[in-house]
This record gives structure tokens, C-alpha cells and sequence, in this order.
């Protein structure tokens, strides 16, 4: 499903909205360095931000949240904000590379759905770590020129006729996949013998498949060069992009279901620009912030109130915002704990096999 709905807020209100949840110092300059996703750091949302605060935004993109505990580790303050997915949280907390929040700066945080704020994936003794920023699911997409009848399984992506036509995100959640294919739902607590499993079912698919894909944009060149017809997706993202082409596709959740996941703003350890961080994370839960998100991404927004108020009512049900039972039929991401090291590693067997 590609979301085309704008919500396009003027730069006089804009900026009012921006200042509104700023200090009384809000024009006093300063700079945020945001480790994040592709699309995280738009200029619709960025440039409102930085006339109404001075502080300077940059932005690094990841492709995957295995990206993110390894840049933190190199230290050097070079990042001030990051945003992983809910399974990825809990090592950078426990790791020290997180700092709890003030609350009191972020004065939006009771309109975001429960089901997040109580999250197991940011909050830690007693303490929130992150503020959840959006949300939504791991689809499945292919190109509907391509196919007689629409695809509902997960088995067409070892179908033979398929061959060169496959792309799966670089990303150990691809065992994920394979792991429903083969009925293990447990996806997130895989025994060896499971995961061992999953690793053989992705070296057996692995001469059908064009290419991993690391980020948005390479999938994208992927579908339009008619290289790949099939592949995972971040919803509601890549198929926006292929549309701007006038590419067609067709986002589906297949009859072995998907994988859902949050991600959320948290504050680097020692950052020397709090300041100007949460001034970016309070302004990320207001309207801009939220349909800015929902608008360049395609996401669903963490804040329900937010996003009633800056959607059309046919965006706020297509994403799902009045329907946090929506929620329930995704396997959301869960932190894979002491697993961590044994999926990395079955996924790097993958890519390394002949």
C-alpha cells in the first residue's frame, strides 16, 4: 500500500510549533548529530526545526540496527541522537551508551500509545530511555507487472522460477523469514537446532536471489531497474518511492505473517548537545514530527494524538492509527538477548556461503 496523502504545514506555523515545545533559549544556535534511519532526517522536518532553534541538524544513515552499537562502541562524541528498533534497545542501554530521560523536556510523551511507553525495549530499571517516534511492519512487495496472479506465501521465495528476481534486506532478520517458512514462529527465541535450520533454508534459497539489499535506495534502483520482482520492504517506504517513478507495486503480508517494529529517539551518553537534542526528540512528537514521518516514510506515527490532528482522516485509518489492535497481528521485534551473537553469526554463515 503507498501512501501519497500530504500534510503540508506552513513554515509561519511550523516554526510555531517548533518553538512552542523549545526553551525561552531557542534561538541560541547549537547542532544535534543524529544517528538514523534514511528519511529520519528530512528537510521538510529538519529545516522548520533548525529556523525556529538554531541548532544545526546532520544526520548519518544506518541499514541496519546492527549498525548502531558498533559506531557507538568507536566513541569519539561523534553521534548525539540515535533511533533503533525496539530489538536493538536494550544492548545499547545495558552497553552505557544510552542516558535515561527527563521527561519533563518532552512534554508530548502521555499521548503516545501505551503499548510503547511501557515497552520492555526502553525502560530499564525503573528508568525510560527512548521516546518511541514510529512505527510499522516488514511486508513483503513485488512488482504487479510481473505477476499472472498475486503472491500470499513466503514459499515463492524459493520457487525456481524465481531465480534472480529475489532480494532480502542485509539483515539477520532475513532468519526471520525462513524461520516461518518453515513454521518456527518462535522467531525471536530459536533454538540452535532451529536457527541452524533457518541458516540452511537461506543457503539453499541463496542461488535465486538477485542481491541483499542494505538500504531503501538500493532496493529502489533494484524494482525499477526490473532487476528484482519480490522481495521484504520497509512498509509503506519503498513502494512510495517506486510510485514517484510510476513504478507499480504491491505491498502484502503473507500467509505466514509479518514482522512488526518501533523505533524510538535516545539520548548518547555524554552528549554536549543536550540541549539542542531534546529540543529535536520534544519536536519529533509534535504534528511536524510525527506527519513529517508518516508523510516522507510512509510510517505510523507513535503519537495518536499527533497524528489525529495533522492526518486526513482515509491516512490516519490507512496507517492504521485507529487500530492499535493492528499492532497484535505483527510479530513485533523483541530484543534477542543472549542470542544476540548466534543470529549475527548464522546470518553472517549466510552471506558468506558459497
Amino acid at each position: 500500500m503507498t501512501i501519497k496523502t500530504k500534510y503540508l504545514l506552513g513554515a509561519a506555523a511550523a516554526a510555531v510549533m517548533v518553538v512552542g515545545v523549545t526553551s525561552s533559549s531557542a534561538f541560541a544556535g547549537g547542532e544535534v548529530n543524529l544517528l538514523t534511519w534514511e528519511g529520519y532526517a528530512d528537510e521538510s522536518v529538519v529545516k522548520p526545526f533548525e529556523e525556529a532553534t538554531g541548532c544545526k541538524v546532520s544526520a548519518t544513515y544506518v541499514g541496519s540496527n546492527d549498525d548502531f552499537a558498533p559506531k557507538l562502541a568507536a566513541g569519539g562524541g561523534v553521534y548525539d541522537l540515535v533511533t533503533p528498533s525496539i530489538d536493538a534497545t536494550k544492548v545499547l542501554i545495558e552497553a552505557g551508551f544510552i542516558d535515561p530521560l527527563d521527561l519533563s523536556k518532552l512534554p508530548r510523551y502521555s499521548e503516545i500509545y501505551e503499548k510503547f511507553r511501557v515497552s520492555e525495549g526502553i525502560n530499564h530499571d525503573g528508568k525510560v530511555y527512548g521516546i518511541p517516534y514510529a512505527w510499522g511492519s516488514i511486508p513483503f512487495m513485488y512488482r504487479t507487472d510481473k505477476f499472472d496472479s498475486a503472491p500470499t506465501s513466503l514459499k515463492i521465495l524459493w520457487d525456481s522460477s524465481m531465480k534472480g528476481k529475489i532480494s532480502l534486506w542485509d539483515d539477520k532478520s532475513s532468519l526471520y523469514v525462513a524461520s516461518r517458512v518453515l513454521g518456527n514462529m518462535n522467531i525471536y527465541d530459536l533454538s540452535d537446532d532451529q536457527l541452524a535450520a533457518a541458516k540452511a533454508k537461506l543457503i539453499e534459497q541463496k542461488p535465486l536471489v538477485r542481491k541483499y539489499w542494505a538500504t531503501a535506495g538500493e532496493l529502489v534502483d533494484l524494482y525499477a531497474s526490473g532487476e528484482v520482482w519480490i522481495s521484504n520492504t520497509w512498509g509503506g517506504y519503498q513502494s512510495s518511492l517506486l510510485a514517484d517513478q510510476g513504478i507499480e507495486v504491491q505491498e502484502f503480508i503473507p500467509e505466514e505473517g509479518a514482522e512488526g517494529w518501533m523505533d524510538s529517539w535516545m539520548v548518547v551518553s555524554g552528549t554536549p548537545n543536550e540541549d539542542c537534542a531534546y529540543k529535536f526528540m520534544a519536536m519529533s512528537t509534535t504534528e511536524i514530527g510525527q506527519c513529517g514521518v508518516a508523510n516522507v516514510n510512509g510510517y505510523s506515527a507513535a503519537n495518536v494524538v499527533a497524528a489525529k490532528n495533522c492526518m486526513t482522516p482515509e491516512q490516519f485509518t490507512a496507517l492504521h492509527q485507529d487500530n492499535p489492535d493492528y499492532l497484535d497481528s505483527l510479530l513485533l521485534w523483541e530484543n534477542l538477548r543472549d542470542r544476540q551473537t548466534a543470529y549475527t553469526n548464522a546470518w553472517n554463515g549466510v552471506k558468506a556461503a558459497n
